[in-house]
């Protein structure tokens, strides 16, 4: 017998012409060649014993059997970086991954090159790249989004600027850079002479009616044909590019699928739109769009390393490293990048992710400080150097903004989300362009007059955060102050006029702020929510920090005063880091982040020393908003779309069950099963075109029902498919999802083996199991479906969406 099974063995050899993949395996009793054919790439195999089922044909898929990196090496061809049938594009659109079989998979790919890099050189060299892969993958991401957000920062700043003027001699130069550029000491009204405001260019000079109708009238059309681009590039070439993406990369990561939310096409409009939409003067911000694009970058890099293209849950730690490059590149904050990506969108995190997000968001800060768009050559935005520190009674206020924080984020996200629904029920979401052109066209109108809105918003809050100096001669810091020349300490003063007329510009430009934000965030273009929300608390943080500023002048020997600021009339409160204090609660407050928000604030700023103010005005941020509306606006922009996104932060304490949720439910059809072998090609093909389930449990007998296996949907409709093309199997092809094979007495059809394709150990619980154990698994384990058993025998299943709706349903109860 051994001898017949050698002679067979050399003879499959020696005949092989397609079958360039070879391995023995061991199936029973039968040993089986599984081979891959270079037209079809599927697994099959040929028994090799002389008897039995010789004409059987077995179609394997299963990641277990990803073997074609194992070629026959007499073939002088090594491919370690192929992979089974249906391992690439393995997941359909708006469905979930399953992390398990994913980690799996990659951790028997591993394995492989790790065994075949003992062998030579070649083999050596392969395990070293994908060793290196990630690091190289990462470090592409970050310099890619480094300079993308370069550019963008760049082209920003050049058409803002367009809306009031132009350069005359160099056009693609900012206000900024043109005066830079000028070599002559004659200066205009507008900072030098080669800076042209619209009206001098038609050669109205002044501060006259005719002047200020002109820039007005050109600062309304020019935001009208900035936004009108915008949304028709997101309407014709990427719907998927409005908005700011950071909902959707949250559900992303956490193991659904968008097909091209993140492809070339979004890339590239993304990063043009927002250019558009932040130049047209809407409340809005590049900053959230920017993570969106970094993660753009690492979704198309990651194609180009088959480790982590082929691999979904794998793409994931790229895309977690891309995000926190986002996040980099948009505030200048490495480290506050990658505690975003962790605290707030990352739903698998290890560590080799932590270490690798932190190289890729070092590579495009570093990039973008060689850039260097804001021209100040730093990484942080906006820089504090506030001569004067905080003081323990400045607590108080401090928490009062935190409070101000929580209540207005509170209220955004129950006026957005009010808006969006009602949108949604209306006929007005079925015209995005007009009403893109609509909110801009008031936006530009109510804008233009209060100088504090017509500028742009990080213009805005360079202002907001900055310390009155002695020649400062702005209406923020009007103050009839003296300068002590022995200490060299500005001196407390009276405000005059100019500050009042300040105060009440910045009020109405916080009105104005909050209720544009809210009806503009959900429109189709690029838009993102962070500068807006820090625009906002940095106007009520300014106005606070002048009012305690004016306590401590009036009232100089109430105590605490008296205790830390000394003397009358000495300067011990400084508006502007108010300002900062009230931007970080804002933010907190419509966000929900803590520790990364925080952190990002002191790189953003560079004010370490002032880390315990915005760590206390963060904190009542969210213990007043999560006491109002729970969840940030991210996760009500999740709950709207109906995504299924399972946050592992929640808590689920209630006491119900596994078979209060398992489907079916009571008086409802059975559950769609498969027999090991007791079906007909005909039987399976009917259970397919009649079911719309992703998997389907195979049971010993339908009388039993008693769990063997799982099946996936798509493994079974590529094995039948491949099946059809075979003239031998009929409709009455017996299918056998066993192993062992029971005899056939006399020729009959074709028999069709599809027992590497099951899954024999599907994660599996007991109906008694408690709900809280099975959301658990979910989170932790990444899961798709959990079987439901009781003493063996299959009951029914709980998918994500069953988990999900159950969740949702004992929340509202």
């Amino acid at each position: 017998m051994l001898v017949l099974l050698a002679v067979n063995y050399v003879k499959s050899l020696l005949s092989m012409t397609e079958k360039d993949n070879l391995l023995v395996r061991f199936d029973g009793e039968t040993e089986t060649i599984s081979y891959k054919t270079s037209k079809n790439g599927v697994f099959q195999e040929d028994p090799v014993r002389p008897f039995g089922d010789e004409d059987m044909l077995d179609i394997t898929t299963d990641a277990r059997m990803d073997v074609s990196d194992l070629r026959d090496r007499s073939q002088g061809v090594s491919n370690l970086m192929s992979t089974a049938t249906g391992e690439q594009n393995q997941y359909d659109d708006f469905h979930t991954i399953d992390w398990l079989k994913d980690l799996g998979r990659d951790r028997f790919r591993h394995r492989v090159i790790e065994h075949r890099a003992k062998e030579n050189i070649w083999h050596r060299l392969r395990y070293l790249h994908d060793a290196w892969s990630g690091w190289v993958c990462v470090f592409l991401v970050g310099l890619t989004s480094g300079c993308v957000a370069g550019v963008v920062d760049i082209s920003a700043s050049w058409l803002t600027n367009l809306k009031e003027g132009i350069c005359a001699e160099q056009f693609w130069f900012n206000q900024e850079h043109c005066c830079w550029s000028a070599n002559d000491n004659d200066t205009s009204v507008n900072g030098c002479s080669q800076w042209f405001t619209w009206p001098e260019l038609f050669g109205i000079y002044g501060d006259g009616a005719g002047a200020y109708l002109l820039r007005y009238m050109f600062y309304v059309i020019w935001a009208l044909i900035f936004s009108s681009l915008a949304v028709l590039l997101v309407r014709v070439f990427a719907p998927y590019a409005c908005g700011g993406g950071i909902a959707e990369i949250k559900t992303i990561l956490s193991g659904f699928i968008i097909r091209g939310y993140l492809g070339k096409w979004t890339l590239l409009i993304k990063a043009v739109g927002v250019v558009l939409s932040t130049s047209a003067g809407l409340c809005l911000g590049k900053e959230g769009p920017l993570v969106h694009v970094a993660c753009c970058c690492g979704n198309i890099f990651a194609h180009f390393f088959p480790k982590y293209g082929r691999n979904e849950a794998k793409k994931r730690e790229i895309l977690s490293a891309a995000a926190a490059a986002g996040v980099s590149v948009a505030f200048g904050a490495p480290i506050g990048g990658v505690l975003f990506s962790l605290e707030e969108v990352s739903y698998y995190f290890p560590m080799k992710t932590l270490w690798r997000s932190f190289f890729c968001a070092m590579v495009a800060a570093f990039v973008l400080r060689s850039i260097n768009p804001f021209g100040n050559n730093r990484v942080a935005i906006f820089y504090l150097d506030y001569d004067v520190p905080w003081f323990f009674f400045e607590l108080v206020p401090f928490m009062i903004l935190g409070i101000f924080g929580g209540l207005f984020g509170a209220f955004f996200i129950r006026a957005n989300s009010w808006w969006v629904r009602f949108k949604k029920a209306s006929s007005f979401s079925k015209y995005p362009v007009s009403e893109v052109l609509l909110i801009t066209l008031l936006t530009a109108l109510v804008s233009f007059p209060n100088p504090y809105t017509r500028m742009s918003t990080l213009t805005l809050m360079e202002r907001l955060f900055a310390q009155c100096g002695p020649a400062d001669e702005s209406d923020l810091c009007s103050y009839n102050r003296t300068f002590n020349q022995n200490d060299g300490k500005m001196q407390l003063g009276a405000p005059t006029a100019g500050l009042s007329h300040a105060m009440g510009l910045l009020f109405l430009a916080l009105l104005f702020k909050i209720a544009f934000t809210i009806f503009t965030m959900g429109v189709k273009v690029p838009a993102g929510l962070y500068i807006p929300s820090l625009a906002i608390g940095a106007i009520a943080g300014r106005m606070l920090g002048v009012g305690v500023e004016q306590l401590v002048y009036h009232f100089p020997n109430f105590a605490p005063f008296k205790t830390e600021c000394g003397s009358a009339g000495s300067k011990c409160v400084t508006p502007g880091l108010y300002a900062v204090v009230g931007a970080c609660a804002a933010l907190a407050g419509v966000t929900r982040m803590t520790v990364s928000l925080v952190v990002m604030m002191f790189e953003v700023t560079g004010g370490l020393p002032y880390i315990v103010p915005l760590m206390v005005a963060t904190m009542m941020a969210k213990w007043v908003g999560d006491a109002i509306v729970p969840g940030s606006i991210y996760d009500r922009q999740i709950v709207m779309n109906n995504y299924p996104f399972l946050d592992n932060k929640d808590e689920f304490n209630y006491t119900t069950i596994a078979a209060d949720v398992m489907q079916p439910r009571p008086n409802e059809p059975p559950l769609g099963v498969l027999t090991q072998d007791s079906m007909r090609l005909a039987e399976v093909e009917t259970l397919l075109s009649e079911t719309d389930f992703n998997g389907y449990p195979v049971v010993v007998s339908q009388e039993s029902q008693h769990l063997m296996g799982y099946i996936l949907r798509r493994d079974l409709k590529t094995a039948l498919a491949q099946a059809r093309k075979n003239a031998d199997h009929t409709d009455e092809s017996p299918v056998y999802f066993g192993r062992r094979i029971p005899l056939q007495e006399g020729a009959g059809p074709l028999p069709l083996k599809l027992s590497m394709l099951v899954d024999l150990a599907p994660i599996t619980i007991t109906d008694q199991t408690p709900m809280e154990t099975v959301i658990d698994m979910f989170r932790k384990l990444g899961l798709r479906t959990v079987l439901v058993t009781h003493n063996g025998r299959l009951l029914g299943i709980i998918t994500k969406k069953d988990v999900l709706k159950h969740v949702n349903h004992m929340s509202h109860r």
